[in-house]
């Protein structure tokens, strides 16, 4: 409210009179006039020293965000940042799986942290979100029986097959489901496709192609052209199969189309699995889930009187899903371990907009205590994978808390449980989110960060196109003179493939990074044989252990810096960035943001 007698000191009416809004300004003018002696000083202070006290006061606004900022990127630190990813990728924390001693000691440790930096509790009063997950695992190997007018088919597990199911009931048996070809499972409106029209699955098990029909076909206007979407992930294909009611659904393996061969799906889920715990939910699943090699499909087909020129005509539009005229029984005795993992976060509570929110997130397990590898170390300390992250999620907090003034969004920190099990954590979240997701303006995602030195790129995982948090980034990158760079494998489906990907399906603007390869001394062909040698002899292996004599964090550094300045923006800003055309999400978002 603005006062009736003004200061008795020239200085101090200056200061109450700019403190004073522009709208009050001729009720202001009254009250001196009338009231005090002042009129002399107020025709002095004339219009153009009034407009140059605002631009003094807009410089220093100015400056004083450019030495937050500065603050906040000089406190980046690769030796405080070596030093988390060390503990953390220790033995002595066991390969961080949940359910583990592993989990206690690292929760134990990321709490201590962000107490340490004076990071508020982000749930409440506590740091932890619990998760209900189960763990399940086979009792004895799944048999599956494919029935054909010609006779039984001889199927071998793991080799012809790979299925699990999410049901906790100690057996699952599926008696003579009819097997029903869907094409590629998908129904995509806003491409014009719909492998599901007319057709009745409910009780039947769907046999469907993986990636979808512009992988297949090479064509660049149809659907993203190379560049999967969301609709040719294998976790969609068994989403839309629940929906249409199917009892089952099993996916053609295909190496290429996949990206990766038939070892990763029986690695990955021949043993125990954990899942989120659905008791009490209404949400419908297939029974019965899980792959099948491409030699067993041929056989099925053959056995039905098709072949697999059946893969080229689902690649046509208006193709229409047809039975195979063949059974399907399957058998699967499981164990079932209900038990609580616990995401774990940590706010910076906004200075003028607390109830909007930036989410910094990084998933912080692995795969504990496995199988050991050729040197008969069974520890999968997960160093790179993702130690690394969950220690940048650390760095850039300590970034926002060496700022000499608070954000104006609220900051979320959130280290997430099970992403290797299936992006678990940041899936119970959003189902359950501790802040509004219409409030939430973004998420940056750290899946991973950049261990061989400075580059001149840096990537986006899943390609560009997706949202205007891109811009954000492509600013700050140019700043720093670099580029970023094309994805290698855009087929692969690398935006559905970490916990960004969740937000995203709540309609969340969200993205990861990936390291860059355009190495700034060596070139890109370093950079593509560093990938490689990573991929082939680290990923989930144990050997994914910090290495003081490979290891170079120069580029980390870099990139953190990035990735706390685009969060900057974001907290410090009124803008939203949206979802750009043709983005899969962009309806999902505006249905909750009008």
């Amino acid at each position: 409210m603005l006062e009736t007698k003004p200061p008795a000191h020239d200085t101090m009416l200056i200061v109450y009179y700019l403190k004073s809004t522009i709208s009050a300004m001729d009720h202001f003018h009254s009250i001196i006039l009338a009231k005090t002696n002042c009129l002399v000083m107020l025709r002095k202070f004339s219009s153009s020293l009034f407009l140059s006290y605002l631009i003094l006061f807009a410089s220093c606004n100015q400056n004083n965000h450019v030495a937050n900022s500065e603050q906040g990127v000089a406190s980046l630190n690769k030796d405080t940042l070596i030093e988390k990813i060390v503990t953390l990728a220790s033995d002595d924390f066991q390969g961080r799986r949940p359910f583990t001693e592993g989990e206690t000691k690292t929760i134990e440790y990321l709490q201590s942290q962000f107490k340490s930096l004076g990071l508020e509790p982000g749930n409440g009063s506590s740091y932890l979100q619990d998760v209900p997950l189960v763990e399940i695992k086979p009792a004895e190997p799944p048999l599956v029986k494919v029935q054909t007018p010609k006779g039984v088919i001889s199927l071998k597990n793991l080799t012809d097959y790979v299925v699990w199911t999410e049901n906790t009931e100690p057996v699952l048996n599926i008696e003579s489901a009819d097997l029903v070809f869907a094409g590629f499972g998908i129904i995509a409106p806003e491409y014009n496709w719909n492998d599901y029209a007319g057709l009745n699955v409910k009780g039947k098990i769907v046999l469907v192609m993986v990636n979808d029909p512009g992988f297949a076909t090479g064509d660049s206007t149809l659907f993203k052209g190379k560049t999967m979407t969301y609709y040719g992930r294998w976790t969609y294909k068994f989403e839309e199969a629940a929906r249409q009611g199917a009892k089952g659904c099993l996916i053609i393996h295909n190496t290429e189309a996949a990206s990766y061969p038939f070892t990763v799906v029986q690695n990955s889920n021949g043993g125990a699995k954990l899942h989120l715990d659905t008791r009490g939910g209404n949400e419908y699943r297939c029974p019965l889930m899980g792959w099948l090699s491409a030699d067993a499909a041929k056989k099925i087909f053959t056995a039905s009187g098709k072949d697999t020129s059946l893969y080229i005509q689902a690649k046509e539009r208006g193709f229409k899903a047809l039975p195979l005229n063949i059974k399907l029984s399957a058998s699967l005795k499981v164990q079932a371990t209900f038990n609580t993992s616990h995401n774990v976060a940590a706010k910076i509570t906004g200075s003028s907009r607390p109830d909007e929110y930036v989410i910094y997130t990084a998933h912080w397990d692995h795969f504990g205590i496995g199988k050991p590898d050729e040197k008969g170390d069974s520890i999968y300390n997960g160093a790179l994978d993702n130690a690394s992250g969950t220690a940048a999620l650390l760095e850039i907090a300590r970034a926002f808390m060496s700022r000499h003034a608070k954000p104006e969004r609220t900051i979320v920190f959130l280290s997430v449980t099970a992403e290797e099990q299936g992006l678990l954590g940041s899936a119970y979240y959003v189902k359950h989110p501790i802040y509004p997701l219409d409030s939430t303006v973004a998420n940056i995602n750290i899946d991973g960060i950049n261990n061989i030195g400075k580059t001149k790129d840096i990537a986006i995982s899943g390609g560009m196109g997706q949202s205007e948090l891109e811009n954000y980034l492509l600013a700050e990158v140019e700043k720093q003179g670099r580029y970023i760079s094309p994805e290698l494998h855009p087929e692969a489906g690398h935006y559905f493939r970490s916990d960004h990907f969740n937000f995203a399906k709540a309609g969340v603007p969200a993205f990861t990074t990936g390291g860059g390869l355009d190495h700034l001394e060596k070139g890109k062909a370093y950079g593509k044989q560093r990938e490689d040698d990573y991929t082939a002899n680290y990923y989930h292996r144990p050997a994914d252990q910090y290495d003081s004599t490979t290891w170079n964090l120069d580029g980390a550094i870099q990139d953190l810096q990035l990735l706390f300045l685009v969060g900057e923006k974001l907290a410090d800003g009124t803008d939203r960035p949206r979802w750009k055309a043709g983005s899969e999400f962009k309806a999902i978002r505006e249905k909750t943001i009008k």
